[in-house]
Order: structure tokens, then C-alpha cells, then sequence
């Protein structure tokens, strides 16, 4: 079952003295592009953060944010004066505003707050793992549920493709004997004397020019090789993009060599089909 790359999960735990809250927000993205948010204090702590989100949600363009609310009577947690009043400098430096309003907005920004605690207890720690796990647990089904839409309209999309393909087929002999007529009346034009069995061995060897057998078979294949792997446990978009690729070869070497117009109307209907694939493709885990 595929994923999409979209996703968002959050959860909260509350501690005896304080809230721990945990954002995951993920997009597209060709790998795993992290974005980490939290505070000062628990930065010891984001590279294994970091590589537990890496293992779990692979690629993509992800925000994780972690949140500290302390909520007892007692905290560690001061005012970071200094730094405060120069984020209100600022802020009235861009626009007019109350000396509340102003400290409140600095009150929201990074560092306004400085803790004396040097080191996170391992109960916290394990709550902040907890919490993280559950974010996890919530973005991954989110790209599941964004997965299935996706699938679904893959699956539309194939099967539109393959009953172009079943038209090209039918069209095909047609084809063939058209493009036989208009040889053998560009040759009647010419009012000149022309050797049966060479202008026979001539028209058959154009007509293999124009051959599209084997790409009707392998274009057949390709479709049918991206429905199984869509069908797979595993979701892998780079893969599926691979098949997206051989599937627009194939499409356009049928247009190529079509050299009938009808055809060439069913290959673009059929491109057209490939680019709505491919563009829902990038949100593919």
C-alpha cells in the first residue's frame, strides 16, 4: 500500500509540572529533509530525535516542532530579560505598538526563556520518546489515508490507459492498411513503371519501420508491472516513477511511428493520462 509524503500528526502528554507537546508536518520532497524546532535546553537531545523521525518517515520535507508548557507552580524556567527587550527593540523597530503587545510577541520567540536545569531526568526524556512515538503513529496514518486517494486514483488512471492501449490495438491492422493505400497511391501518381515484387519488398520493409508490435507488448507489461507494485506492502514511489518513465517511452515511440492521425490522438490522450500520474507521483513515499 503506498503513502503519500503529506502528513501531519501531533500528541500531547501532560507531566506533573509541565505539557510536552509534539507537531510533525510533512511534504514532498526527493529525500528526507528535517526541520527541527524546540527549545535551548533539549538540544542535547535532537540528534537522536532526529534519527528516530529518519527512520520512521524515510523522505520528505518535515517540521518537528516540540513544546514546552510548564504548568506547576514551580519551574526552572526565567525570563530572559536581556534577550526579551531586544526582541521588543526590534519589533518596534518594524511597527508601532504597545510595550505589552510587543513583550508578549517577544515572550513567543526563541530563548525568551532560559532554564538553570542542566540536564534532562530520564523520566522526562522517556514522556518526550512517548510523545514523539504517538506523533509518528498520527503522521503515518494521515499519509495513509493520503495514500489510499492516491492509489485510487492511480488505478483509474492505469485502467484508462489500458483501455486507450486496447483501442490503439484495434486500430492498429487499420492503420497498416491506410498507410499501404497511401503508398500505393503515391506510387500510382507517379505514372511510372515500377517492378511488382521490389515495390512489394519495399513497401513491406517500410512497413516494419512502422511496426509497433513490440511496443504495444511491452507498453502492456509496464502497465501491468506498476498495478503490482502499487499493490505491494511496501510503499516506493521512486520505483513507481522508474515504471512512469518506461510506461512514456513506450507511449512515445508508439507516437512516433503511428504516422496515423487517429492514432496520434489516442497517444496524446494517453500522455496526457501519464502527466496526471506523474505529477500525483511526487507525493509519493
Amino acid at each position: 500500500m503506498i503513502q503519500s509524503m503529506t502528513g501531519f500528526g501531533k500528541h500531547v502528554i501532560q507531566l506533573p509540572t509541565k505539557k510536552i507537546t509534539i507537531e510533525l508536518k510533512s511534504l514532498n520532497s526527493k529525500s528526507l529533509d528535517l526541520n527541527a524546532r524546540m527549545p535551548s535546553a533539549y538540544r542535547e537531545k535532537e540528534l537522536e530525535l532526529r534519527k528516530l523521525i529518519a527512520h520512521e518517515l524515510i523522505r520528505g520535507k518535515v517540521d518537528f516542532g516540540l513544546y514546552i508548557e510548564y504548568t506547576g507552580d514551580e519551574t526552572s524556567a526565567q525570563i530572559n530579560e536581556g534577550v526579551v527587550r531586544q526582541y521588543m527593540k526590534q519589533l518596534e523597530s518594524i511597527a508601532q505598538g504597545e510595550d505589552v503587545l510587543l513583550m508578549e510577541m517577544a515572550l513567543r520567540l526563541p530563548d525568551a526563556l532560559k532554564t538553570d536545569k542542566d540536564d534532562i531526568d530520564d523520566a522526562e526524556y522517556a514522556a518526550i520518546l512517548e510523545t514523539l512515538k504517538k506523533a509518528i503513529s498520527e503522521i503515518q496514518k494521515f499519509r495513509s489515508q493520503e495514500g489510499q486517494i492516491l492509489e485510487k486514483d492511480f488505478v483509474e488512471r492505469i485502467n484508462t490507459l489500458e483501455s486507450l492501449l486496447e483501442e490503439v490495438k484495434t486500430m492498429d491492422p487499420e492503420r497498416q492498411s491506410t498507410i499501404r493505400e497511401r503508398l500505393e497511391k503515391a506510387i500510382a501518381d507517379l505514372k511510372a513503371n515500377v517492378d511488382a515484387n521490389r515495390f512489394e519488398q519495399e513497401l513491406i520493409y517500410y512497413l516494419e519501420k512502422y511496426d509497433i508490435t513490440e511496443e504495444k507488448v511491452r507498453l502492456a507489461n509496464h502497465l501491468n508491472y506498476f498495478s503490482k507494485t502499487l499493490e505491494s506492502m511496501d510503499s516506493n514511489g521512486k520505483k513507481l516513477g522508474f515504471i512512469c518513465q518506461e510506461i512514456g517511452r513506450e507511449i512515445n515511440t508508439i507516437g512516433s511511428k503511428a504516422n496515423y492521425a487517429p492514432m496520434q490522438q489516442l497517444v496524446v490522450q494517453m500522455k496526457d493520462e501519464l502527466e496526471k500520474i506523474k505529477e500525483q507521483m511526487l507525493n509519493v513515499l
